[in-house]
């Protein structure tokens, strides 16, 4: 959906919130974050109409929002969001890990749900008018960092299908504490055959809840197996590798080559992709393409695949140690993580935390 006067520049009103957490509140959260527990003090809040465009730009005190009954979101689901974080670097500045490829994504998201698009500009921009007034939520421990989370939806009150007049644009923030306490550790997953996550067609490139809310009875499933997160398998034919619940995933074989599956349906993943160009910087042969089980099991089995792991924006790098489902198990549940898994587990770390040159340009100052 073209939005009108989507060039138009936008100027942020901010409204302080009058009773914030007290400084000892805020150091008490910080020094426990857990994950999306809490919340820093302000939101951003930027409106959309069909006359209108992009309007009311504004940074104001985080609280509940005011939706009436038949809001469209509601009954039918226009919803994007995305996930990113802030890091706080060793002199205290505040940086984010390639914000413009998460306001594209938001865009592409957008568009197959048939949603206004941000421009990207403008999605930089309420992440600096955020951190401008919660700077003081990044924390400064290791591993951890204050998670970004915009999201959009229709607003508009009105029972009917079609694309929604009224949408509203938010960004919300949570401290987040170091994804694995006890250090990184080999994950089991299960594989569903019973459920898919999106079809040819389907939205499954988009980073909208409905996507998330199909995987929850499979997550369910995998958890009741021991295990830590599901894989989806294509819906066509049920055999073509797709992704994890909310993680893409990555095979290493013996003579260094990663592959990666690739099909419409997955949710392209920007921890994947700088994972794989920081392997294709050390010489390493990258691989994307559609990828059946059956060869990743042949390849565990044979020892032609070495390492395998899942990626995503918390976890950063999930090692992989087995896989099972009915009828099949394959990898070992006390294998080790991969070598070469830890190492760009580390590499890409340290760029997002500036302990390393940042030779792609990926990190944005967030507060300057």
């Amino acid at each position: 959906m073209k939005n009108l006067l989507a060039d138009r520049p936008l100027t942020f009103m901010v409204k302080k919130n009058q009773e914030p957490r007290s400084v000892e509140e805020r150091d008490a959260i910080l020094a426990n974050p857990g994950f999306g527990v809490n919340f820093t003090d302000h939101m951003v809040d930027i409106c959309w109409s069909e006359m209108g465009g992009w309007h009311r730009p504004r940074v104001q005190p985080y609280g509940p929002i005011q939706l009436d009954p038949a809001a469209s979101v509601l009954h039918y689901a226009q919803e994007i969001f995305e996930g990113l974080k802030a890091f706080r670097h060793q002199d205290g500045s505040i940086w984010s890990f390639r914000p413009e490829a998460n306001g594209a994504r938001l865009q592409r998201s957008a568009r197959r749900m048939a949603l206004p698009e941000l421009p990207v500009p403008a999605f930089i921009d309420s992440l600096k008018q955020l951190i401008a007034v919660d700077g003081d939520w990044v924390p400064s421990a290791p591993e951890t960092s204050l998670y970004l989370r915009p999201f959009m939806f229709a607003k508009e009150a009105f029972l009917g299908v079609r694309a929604a007049k009224k949408v509203n644009y938010y960004v919300i923030a949570s401290p987040a504490g170091a994804y694995f306490t006890g250090g990184v550790a080999p994950v089991s997953i299960w594989i569903s055959t019973n459920f898919t996550r999106a079809g040819k067609g389907g939205t499954g490139a988009a980073k909208t809840g409905g996507n998330y809310a199909s995987s929850l009875i499979a997550q369910q499933e995998a958890a009741e197996q021991g295990c830590a997160q599901v894989l989806f398998l294509d819906a066509e034919e049920g055999k073509y590798i797709e992704e994890l619940g909310g993680m893409n995933v990555v095979l290493v074989k013996k003579d260094g080559t990663l592959i990666t599956p690739q099909s419409e349906s997955i949710l392209e993943g920007i921890t994947r992709d700088s994972v794989l160009q920081l392997a294709e910087d050390r010489g390493h042969k990258v691989e994307r393409r559609r990828v059946t089980l059956e060869e990743w099991r042949e390849g565990v089995e044979s020892g032609e695949i070495t390492e395998m792991f899942a990626c995503g924006t918390a976890a950063v790098i999930t090692p992989i140690a087995m896989l099972k489902g009915d009828g099949v198990e394959f990898g070992s549940a006390d294998a080790p993580a991969g070598e070469l898994t830890m190492s760009l587990r580390e590499e890409l770390t340290d760029i997002q935390y500036g302990r390393r040159e940042d030779k792609h340009g990926w990190m944005m100052r967030l507060d300057a």
